[in-house]
């Protein structure tokens, strides 16, 4: 039978209050304080806390305090990715974002959701994985909806709401956020 983790990372229903994904969000908790209130200007040691936190990362993560994510964990990224202050990463399920991708402040990526029946709803939750590409910008207050993919070379106009995937190339804008055009090469 699969542990409610289990569930969780193939997208399946689970209990989110399930023990031993308590004491991991717990876990992550500690490190974001660390991050967030104690070592909150960017020295070794926030980079020692950002090894511990998002593992999947390589050193030239760079996160402007105050952060928050779930787990960590579930957070994979290329080289040169930046997030500017309050950004969120509600990390359910795998976050991969490519190198080169620059978050401004406020951007939001979820990947959890909740069923539409009320009554399954009171128990159980899941998560759809998001995507980012290579050499995205994702502007100020923009958020990035459960499932969706992010092409490269993309840019996400401010206070976007990005419901469905971006094809490679696009500038995307508005809630819903809809493709407006192409992107040249070097623009």
């Amino acid at each position: 039978m699969k542990t409610e983790k289990q569930k969780m990372l193939t997208g399946e229903y689970y209990l989110a209050n399930d023990p031993e994904l308590l004491e991991e969000r717990t876990d992550c908790k500690r490190l974001l304080h660390r991050l967030n209130v104690t070592e909150y200007v960017v020295s070794d040691k926030t980079k020692a806390i950002l090894a511990k936190l998002i593992p999947n990362a390589p050193a030239s993560l760079y996160i402007e305090p105050p952060f928050h994510c779930d787990y960590g964990y579930n957070i994979t990224c290329g080289e040169n990715v930046y997030f500017n202050v309050n950004c969120v990463v509600l990390d359910v399920m795998p976050v991969k974002m490519g190198s080169n991708v620059f978050c401004a402040p406020g951007v939001q990526i979820y990947t959890a959701t909740h069923p539409l029946d009320a009554e399954l709803r009171r128990s159980k939750e899941n998560a759809e994985p998001v995507t980012i590409g290579d050499d995205c910008w994702i502007g100020g207050g923009a958020i990035i909806c459960p499932g969706v993919t992010i092409g490269n070379r993309c840019v996400i106009g401010a206070g976007s709401v990005v419901t469905k995937d971006i094809p490679d190339g696009s500038l995307a804008v508005g809630n819903p956020a809809k493709v407006i055009r192409k992107l040249n090469v070097g623009e």
